[in-house]
């Protein structure tokens, strides 16, 4: 990749984009890369990124972006990266890894960087839902949102007209572990003490386990064939890959290491190549998972998780659209949640768009397509702003 300017750690980044940091985001030293600053006054575009992504995961869609006249800001989230200030710990206090802990994260960054108005927020992975929170709650600042690779089902809802006695729902987990093949939920094993330590000291290494975690979500694995599910349902879940719906028995790094592409692939990925993975390896050889995992568990733990009943029964109404890769599983492995996002709870969906050659990490593997529909959604968007 050709560079004039070296990240935090000696990465390495393209002509045009920079690294700085910004102290005092709601107790963090937040660290962020970022294109289109030369020019003061341009519009703002905060990018979000997922698990187990870091701000750099942008990189290929940030120049473009720039070039149309905006200032792009791509941050490494909390718990992510070379951004300091957050507790690492199991056992800390995961308060600030809830969503709208995090939500607020974005809107203080935006706010020190001097905009009261950001063009579009656009979310991938475990991004999508903070892009989601944010345009839901704070509609007047982040003006329109583009959603990636994980479809929004909206805030949990309150009973309503209900307070007669409920029958026992299904257990998910328990049916999960009682079929045949014994299987268990990715995101409650991220949620677990083990999940950090299984990774970090993947058999094969933290490099190869990277590797082979990239690929296997990927177009480039072939099996990556998905459909929409029946029902959230213990058989209907297992007919996703083990990446999702585990062995019950299996670390994530068990999981995806019969999956690790040959030196020929390695060599022929264009979308990573092995200089760029690098620069995933040294984030989590400095930092760990656990600040990721700690957003699972909020997200999984039912007590962290009721302050977003405050936005029960609200739809976002600001210009939105949504882009997935054909061969991601993400878009359909929470059943009814991509429907509903379209027709309930983003009123303002213009675009939904799947892209060919394209897995989970869309903006990486397809980054021309990616911010073609992300300057042409910013363009139908710009005159209502």
């Amino acid at each position: 990749m050709a560079s004039q300017s070296l990240g935090p750690g000696g990465i390495p980044l393209p002509d045009g984009i920079r690294s700085r940091f910004i102290d005092g985001i709601n107790g963090l030293r937040m660290h962020l890369l970022e294109a289109g600053f030369e020019t003061p006054g341009r519009p703002c575009v905060l990018l979000l990124h997922g698990f187990p992504e870091i701000a750099y995961s942008w990189r290929k869609v940030m120049l473009p972006i720039a070039d149309a006249g905006y200032h792009v800001v791509a941050p490494d989230q909390r718990g992510y990266g070379w951004t300091e200030g957050w507790d690492d710990r199991y056992d800390g206090d995961l308060s600030p890894f809830k969503l709208l802990s995090i939500t607020r994260d974005a809107l203080a960054l935006v706010s020190a960087l001097g905009y009261r108005t950001v063009a579009a927020v656009i979310g991938h992975d475990f991004g999508s839902p903070v892009a989601a929170c944010a345009a839901l709650a704070r509609g007047d600042v982040f003006r329109s949102v583009a959603l990636m690779s994980a479809p929004f089902g909206g805030p949990p809802a309150l009973p309503f007209g209900d307070i007669g006695e409920k029958p026992k729902a299904v257990d998910i987990h328990e049916a999960l572990a009682a079929l045949q093949r014994p299987r268990k939920h990715y995101q409650w094993y991220y949620s677990t003490p083990e999940a950090n330590n299984d990774m970090m000291n993947a058999k094969e290494g933290l490099h190869a386990f990277l590797r082979a975690y990239f690929h296997h979500k990927s177009a480039d694995w072939p099996e990556n064939r998905p459909y929409r599910l029946k029902a959230w349902s213990a058989d209907e879940l297992a007919k996703m890959p083990t990446y999702y719906i585990m062995d019950q028995r299996a670390t994530m790094a068990e999981t995806v290491a019969p999956f690790m592409p040959s030196e020929n692939a390695i060599d022929a990925c264009r979308w990573l190549p092995d200089d760029e993975l690098a620069v995933y390896t040294k984030a989590y050889e400095r930092t760990g998972f656990q600040g990721g995992l700690q957003w699972y568990r909020c997200m999984t733990d039912p007590s962290l998780a009721q302050d977003l009943t405050l936005f029960s029964g609200r739809t976002i109404d600001v210009p939105s659209c949504f882009i997935g890769g054909k061969s991601d599983w993400g878009v359909y492995q929470k059943p009814g949640d991509f429907e509903r996002m379209q027709n309930v709870i983003c009123t303002g969906m213009t675009d939904v768009h799947l892209i060919d050659g394209a897995g989970h990490w869309v903006q990486q593997e397809q980054p021309e397509a990616v911010s073609r529909l992300l300057l042409s959604f910013l363009e139908s968007t710009a005159d209502g702003q």
